[in-house]
């Protein structure tokens, strides 16, 4: 599964879920040129580039992926985290999200963790 960290995500959280499962290909927003762009460049770099989104940000990231999909540009998948669990089960409940699904049902829908 192809996946895209945005900037403000929690390193702890990443480091744990890359370590839990190895075959999750993650780049994280710092490493590339979208570094400081804004959600709507992040949102439309993730759809070319056919990654799901990870995200913290509940509000502002959450509204343009909604104007994306209000007007029918593609959309990967949002995961929107919320920590208010344990690192641990932050992880375990993102790879449930992404492992009891194909990439095709998360395209054009946000995923809200907790579950």
């Amino acid at each position: 599964m192809r996946l895209l960290a945005d900037e403000n995500f929690h390193g702890d959280v990443l480091d744990a879920l890359q370590r839990a499962e190895a075959s999750l290909d993650i780049v994280r927003v710092q490493d590339t040129e979208l570094y400081g762009a804004s959600d709507p460049v992040v949102l439309e770099w993730a759809a070319k580039e056919e990654r799901i989104l990870l995200t913290h940000d509940v509000q502002t990231m959450t509204k343009h992926a909604n104007d994306r999909i209000r007007a029918g540009l593609p959309l990967p998948g949002v995961i929107e985290v919320r920590i208010r669990l344990s690192i641990g089960d932050t992880v375990e409940q993102i790879l449930i999200a992404l492992l009891t699904t194909q990439p095709d049902e998360l395209a054009g829908r946000i995923t809200y963790i907790p579950l």
